[in-house]
């Protein structure tokens, strides 16, 4: 499996991904054709090698005609639509805006559709973004995997006047996502770089078990006296892991509901879209006993689950966090037996094997049809599953 894996240390923004991405292997030529087809007046990319605490980078960065348009997000799409872009590089385009959207929405209390872009919507940010976007279609990797993200420190004058570091958006952009800490005096990390490590990244932590293949270093614009400003990109393969992606982690602590709410709450939570619920026995404060109620869900469905734990349980809050999961890879299998057919998942284990899961429910309405145990239908598909294998 092809991966990569981003080191954060200074921060991450558009320039920086699209410096380390060019660095890495992937033409400016191929991204600075993609960018034409935008039409966008005189947007031109320069590369240029630059050092940063006496590291070597390469710094990307976007020449155009003066402009004032402040866009909205149809329009960005639009234009994203109305370009020779492959199929993927404008879904990939459009996600990152989009979520970007959604984030400056959120913080602005408007919707997405009216939300007024400022600084992303300038040609520069929309060069990165759509650059960017290009750059990993073409870098052509199975999974990203993202080291801690800092975001600096003090203040920075946006639009909207002076805010503190992180600036609004990119706080949202980074909900969930682990953070790491710093002391630089800086915006570290733009929305711009939030919003492509939040739409793209599946799964945050260390460098992961890789054979490398390319190194690539991104740029910065400042060049810090405590640290190298840049952001570094590793290519390669590996093998070692199953296939993983991000899911957010619902948790509350309750002692003062009953065992038939609890019920009721996680069948909902069920029939709602969580990936699984479920309870562990807990020692609360006053030696009161009581129980967590976990959630796993993907992160969209997150807000709906959020409210139906606090509409059932009455509880007063809840924890999230957005975490990793590593997944073997699954299809859908039936066997037949003696009493008929069995539906289940065959299960393709690291080391090569593949086991079959027979499905709980078809076990069940076969011994009870033909008035055998449970457990001999479970022997008996497994049994018929071996056979085909052999």
């Amino acid at each position: 499996m092809r991966c990569a894996y981003l080191d954060c240390a200074s921060g991450i923004s558009g320039d920086m991904t699209l410096g380390a991405l060019v660095n890495a292997g992937v033409e400016l030529e191929s991204i600075q054709q993609g960018i034409d087809s935008l039409g966008l007046p005189s947007c031109r990319l320069v590369a240029e090698k630059v050092k940063r605490r006496g590291f070597q980078a390469l710094k990307v960065s976007v020449e155009h005609d003066p402009e004032h348009a402040h866009r909205h997000l149809h329009h960005i799409t639009e234009m994203i639509d109305g370009s020779n872009l492959t199929a993927r590089q404008k879904d990939l385009a459009k996600r990152i805006f989009t979520r970007l959207g959604k984030a400056e929405a959120k913080v602005h209390g408007t919707t997405i559709q009216k939300v007024h872009f400022h600084e992303v919507g300038a040609v520069d940010s929309i060069a990165d973004i759509v650059g960017s976007a290009i750059a990993w279609d073409l870098l052509g990797v199975d999974r990203i995997t993202c080291s801690p993200v800092p975001t600096g420190q003090g203040t920075i004058t946006i639009a909207h006047g002076i805010c503190s570091v992180p600036a609004p958006a990119t706080a949202e952009l980074l909900t969930g996502i682990p953070l790491a800490a710093s002391t630089t005096d800086a915006e570290l990390t733009t929305p711009t770089g939030a919003a492509i490590v939040a739409t793209l990244v599946d799964e945050f932590g260390p460098l992961p078990p890789m054979q490398i293949e390319a190194i690539g270093y991104g740029a910065g614009n400042a060049d810090f006296e405590e640290q190298a400003n840049i952001l570094r990109l590793m290519v390669g393969q590996t093998t070692d892991l199953p296939s993983s992606d991000q899911v957010c982690l619902l948790e509350t602590n309750l002692d003062d509901t009953s065992g038939e709410l609890i019920g009721h709450a996680c069948s909902l939570l069920l029939e709602q879209g969580a990936l699984d619920v479920y309870t562990t026995a807990i020692q609360m404060k006053k030696n009161r006993p009581g129980i967590m109620l976990s959630v796993l869900c993907n992160m969209e469905d997150m807000e709906q689950l959020k409210t139906i734990l606090f509409r059932e349980t009455l509880t007063l809050g809840i924890r999230y966090q957005r975490i990793a999961r590593f997944k073997l890879k699954r299809t859908s299998h039936t066997v037949e037996t003696q009493w008929g057919r069995v539906e289940g998942k065959t299960i393709h284990m690291p080391d090569g094997s593949i086991t079959f899961s027979p499905e709980y429910e078809s076990c069940r309405n076969l011994a009870l049809a033909n008035h055998v145990s449970l457990p001999a239908v479970f022997a008996a598909a497994r049994q018929a599953f071996h056979t085909t294998q052999s």
